[in-house]
């Protein structure tokens, strides 16, 4: 399919506003924007790697723009009391939020490649359902639990981790709920849970699209620079809405947001 200047224009506004909603509540990037795309006309290789482009430059400069703005403190920079304890094996970064997005990438990384090898012996129909009641009971959780305070469990932390990549791996989708919600639920501040998936996902988006570009090698680049251009210019407004909207008016959003997702999983379901 050939790009016009102006449908060029067009992708690169809705691309614009499916990264405004993604950094704003941390979930819906790719799910509204490749069914958009594909109904478009264009082909799913060309569809997938440009979202996973268009996700991972605006995952990055999302993640920028929460940590300048306040909503997540990055700081890589190696954990000297964890170093000593570990003495000095490994590697742990200083700051909460980047313990976290780090935590979050590895997990990514396993989740994705057990995917590969154990997703193609399950039926689509069970992995899709499964997600779908998944985000939905996450998002009934959240609701129900908005204005309660709890401290950081790292062992849920880690499970959410995995088992969100895991279903992205296996389906595309299904990470930005299960990781932004399921953060809340560990006890995660509304606005650091977003940031830190923005984040988090750019990351992931990275092994994904080094893979089509190496093995597919074709990618649409007008399509995926439209994409690109449009996440970057949604990041600083993402991340000044999630700065000025209330705690607890954000856990709000992302639960109702997050049971409607879970909700249009499972009817895909059955009117597919």
């Amino acid at each position: 399919m050939e790009i016009t200047p102006t449908l060029f224009a067009v992708i690169a506004i809705i691309a614009l506003l499916c990264e405004y909603m993604d950094a704003s509540i941390g979930m819906g990037y790719g799910t509204a924007l490749s069914p958009i795309l594909l109904m478009m006309g264009f082909l799913p290789l060309q569809v997938v790697p440009s979202v996973l482009l268009g996700q991972l430059v605006g995952g990055l400069a999302g993640g920028f723009f929460h940590h300048r703005l306040g909503n997540i403190s990055l700081d890589f920079r190696r954990d000297e009391a964890i170093k000593k304890r570990l003495r000095g094996l490994g590697y742990m970064p200083r700051s909460l939020d980047s313990k976290v997005i780090f935590i979050l990438a590895i997990c990514g990384f396993i989740g994705a490649l057990a995917a590969v090898f154990f997703a193609m012996n399950i039926p689509t129909i069970a992995l899709k359902t499964y997600i779908g009641v998944m985000v939905l009971g996450i998002g009934m959780v959240i609701l129900i639990r908005r204005n309660r305070e709890s401290n950081l469990s790292w062992k849920g932390l880690i499970g959410i981790g995995l088992l969100s990549a895991f279903n992205k791996g296996a389906s595309g989708g299904g990470y930005g709920p299960l990781v932004t919600g399921g953060q809340i639920i560990s006890g995660r501040e509304a606005r650091s849970s977003i940031g830190s998936t923005t984040l988090a996902e750019a990351l992931v988006c990275i092994v994904a699209f080094v893979s089509y570009l190496v093995f597919e090698g074709d990618i649409y680049w007008r399509l995926a620079a439209a994409t690109s251009i449009g996440s970057i210019v949604a990041a600083p407004f993402a991340a000044m809405t999630v700065k000025r909207v209330n705690t607890g008016k954000l856990k709000f959003v992302i639960g109702i947001a997050t049971s409607l997702l879970g909700i249009l999983t499972i009817v895909k379901i059955f009117i597919s």
